[in-house]
C-alpha cells in the first residue's frame, strides 16, 4: 500500500482510547506502520478524510454513559461525504497513573480531562481525599504530566501511562464498570479495502420531506414490516429552522441484503433523502 493510502487521521495527542482504537483498525487494514495524523477536532479529522489528506480517520461515535457523539452524527449528516468503513468497541478502564519514583502519598494534585474526573469521583473522596484536581486536555495529557511531576498524580488508561512512561498506580477505578465508547473507522467512499467481521452493521441518515405526524411511526413500521432489528434511533435538529429534525437509524444486517433494500427502497419513496453512511463489519 502506497504512503498516501497508509495516512488515519484521529483526535490527539497519542495515548487516549481513541489512539487505541486506531491501532486496532490499523490491524485490521494490514497497515504495520501507519502514518498517524494528530486532529484537534472531529471536524479535522473528517476534513483530512474529505479532501484527501488522510486515507482513513478514527472517530468517537457513541458512549454508553454519554450517548452518541453529536459532532460525528453532524458532520455525517450535514458536511462530509466520508463513510463508515467498520466499528470498534473499547472498554474504558481509568487507572491512577503516577511518575515512576512516585507513591499515593507524593500527590498532591489530580489531573485530568474532566469526564475522567467526574467517572472517578467515587474513588477520588474515598482513596484521595484533600487532593486539589485540575483539568487537563486529555486523559492522555494528564498521564504526560504525571510522568514529570511526581506530586501529580493523572487518571488515564494504561496505554497512555506505557506511551508517556508512567506508572500504574491504580487499575479500574470508575464509578461506572462497563463504560464503553464507539469508535468509527471512516473513508471516502469506493477508495477503501472491504474489510469483513463477524457481523455488520448499516448506519443512515434519514430526511423528511415535511414534519409531518407519524413519520417516525411509518420509517419504524418500514423496518418491522422487513424483519430488521434497529440498533439505534437518534433524532437531530437539521439546522435550517426550529423544530426541524431528521433521524440517525442503525440496524444490524448489511445493506445489500433483501429485507434491508426492501425497506431502503420504501423509504426513497417517501422521504427526502436517504443517506447510508456506511454498512460495515463491527469488531
Amino acid at each position: 500500500m502506497a504512503n498516501a493510502d497508509r495516512s488515519i487521521a484521529f483526535l490527539g495527542p497519542v495515548g487516549t482510547y481513541t489512539h487505541e482504537a486506531v491501532l486496532h483498525f490499523a490491524e485490521k487494514l494490514g497497515l504495520d506502520d501507519p502514518e498517524l495524523v494528530e486532529c484537534v477536532s472531529f471536524d479535522e479529522v473528517f476534513d483530512c478524510v474529505d479532501r484527501g489528506r488522510c486515507a482513513f480517520g478514527v472517530v468517537g461515535k457513541e458512549n454508553s454513559l454519554e450517548g452518541p457523539v453529536t459532532a460525528t452524527l453532524d458532520n455525517f449528516a450535514f458536511r462530509s461525504g466520508a463513510v463508515i468503513l467498520g466499528e470498534k468497541v473499547v472498554d474504558i478502564h481509568h487507572c491512577l497513573v503516577l511518575h515512576p519514583d512516585a507513591s499515593l502519598e507524593d500527590v498532591r494534585t489530580v489531573a485530568s480531562h474532566p469526564q475522567g474526573l467526574a467517572q472517578c469521583r467515587r474513588f477520588l473522596n474515598e482513596r484521595m481525599p484533600g487532593r486539589a484536581t485540575l483539568t487537563a486536555t486529555s486523559t492522555a495529557e494528564s498521564a504526560r504530566m504525571a510522568a514529570a511531576d511526581p506530586t501529580v498524580a493523572g487518571i488515564a488508561n494504561a496505554f497512555a501511562a506505557e506511551v508517556h512512561g508512567a506508572q500504574v498506580a491504580v487499575r479500574d477505578i470508575e464509578d461506572h464498570f462497563g463504560n464503553q465508547t464507539v469508535f468509527a473507522l471512516i473513508g471516502r467512499p469506493g477508495a477503501a479495502p472491504a474489510l469483513t467481521g463477524e457481523r455488520m452493521k448499516t448506519s443512515l441518515a434519514l430526511f423528511m420531506r415535511e414534519d409531518r405526524a407519524g413519520t417516525l411511526h411509518m420509517i419504524l413500521s418500514e423496518f418491522a414490516f422487513a424483519g430488521i432489528n434497529l440498533t439505534m434511533v437518534q433524532s437531530r435538529p437539521t439546522k435550517q429552522q426550529l423544530g426541524d429534525y431528521m433521524f440517525f437509524i442503525e440496524f444490524a444486517g448489511a445493506a445489500d441484503s433483501l429485507e434491508a433494500q426492501t425497506a431502503l427502497n420504501c423509504l426513497r419513496m417517501k422521504l427526502r433523502e436517504v443517506k447510508v453512511l456506511g454498512s460495515y463489519p463491527v469488531f
